[in-house]
């Protein structure tokens, strides 16, 4: 009987100790013989306004020592299912960007080639771009759920067509995402003009406004979603800024109006039941919430989309029954 990584438990040592790695599980250098690997890009030099990025993927690794391996609102046991290991992080270039996005797509390349689901602990947005392209060497364009208070998708950013405004405008020109199913949703704020958002929508993009998603339940949304993806392969990219700062402070770019956690968690267990080949959770900079809850949230958000892979069963909630 196959052994299964498990998390290194609470009772086994205290929260506190313990390898710094997500979830605690074991450190690995080799993608061979895994079904999921955790990889970190620790990188901010794509980013407009404030910085600190670079320190994400260790502050969600040391705050996923909180997360258990059981899912108690969806009954998913993912390590009971899955090989899952940390495959630490990816040795970007911090001083030159474009040849840290050829770097990323190589090691993205050679970790699909063992079949491997990789889910990424960013850094900035940047980075979705060159995954993408790995991912369309193995599966063809995919489709795309993408969740952000931004559409990131300029032409350019101080004439460069490189940063983290710009991952799915280059992923589109890639030809790396199936058009008339990639969903945006999220987006708010300010912008420049009405092309800010509409330009995806004439690519045949559905953009869901942070707007309509106030103070309702999105389980009818990521119905609608599962639907019109069916069977094709789907890149998940959670963008913490989507977050309102009143729940996820610790980012580069906030906006106000944003999604609850709660939210959050419906579109991430609304993905149970698709071909999830990849995601990210990007853009936490833990110096400007030095409480640590971002990058929590940012470690949960990154369990739920272990919990719907592929493979791991889900058990209907066992809740009270009553009506209020």
């Amino acid at each position: 009987m196959k052994t299964f990584n498990q998390p290194l438990g609470g009772n086994e040592m205290a929260r506190f100790g313990g390898p710094a790695t997500m979830m605690r599980l074991p450190a690995v250098t080799s993608a061979e013989g895994l079904d999921v690997a955790f990889i970190g890009i620790p990188m901010d030099h794509g980013t407009s306004n404030r910085s600190g990025t670079r320190l994400g993927p260790r502050q969600i690794r040391d705050e996923s020592r909180m997360l258990r391996p059981y899912n108690m609102a969806t009954g998913a046991a993912p390590f009971d299912h899955l090989q899952v290991a940390d495959l630490g992080d990816v040795p970007i270039n911090t001083f030159d960007l474009k040849k840290t996005v050829d770097i990323i797509t190589d090691h993205y390349r050679k970790v699909l080639a063992e079949d491997v689901v990789p889910l990424t602990l960013g850094g900035d947005h940047t980075l979705t771009w060159p995954i993408l392209r790995a991912m369309k060497e193995k599966y063809g364009p995919v489709a795309l759920i993408h969740i952000d208070a931004h559409a990131d998708i300029n032409e350019h950013m101080f004439g460069e067509t490189v940063a983290h405004g710009c991952p799915f405008r280059r992923a589109w020109e890639d030809e790396c995402l199936i058009n008339d199913k990639v969903f945006q949703i999220g987006l708010r704020g300010t912008g420049y003009a009405a092309d800010d958002f509409d330009w995806a929508r004439g690519q045949g993009w559905t953009v869901v406004q942070a707007e309509e998603c106030w103070g309702k339940s999105l389980v009818r949304l990521m119905e609608i979603v599962r639907a019109r993806i069916g069977e094709k392969p789907v890149y998940i990219s959670y963008d913490i800024d989507s977050l309102d700062p009143a729940f996820a402070p610790g980012t580069g770019t906030v906006e106000p109006g944003g999604l609850s956690t709660w939210q959050a968690l419906e579109i991430i267990r609304g993905c149970a039941g698709l071909n999830i080949v990849g995601g990210d959770l990007v853009e936490v900079s833990p110096p400007y919430d030095p409480t640590g809850n971002t990058a929590l949230i940012g470690a949960n958000i990154l369990y739920e989309m272990l919990c719907v892979l592929p493979g791991v069963p889900q058990r209907p909630s066992r809740f009270s029954g009553l009506t209020f």
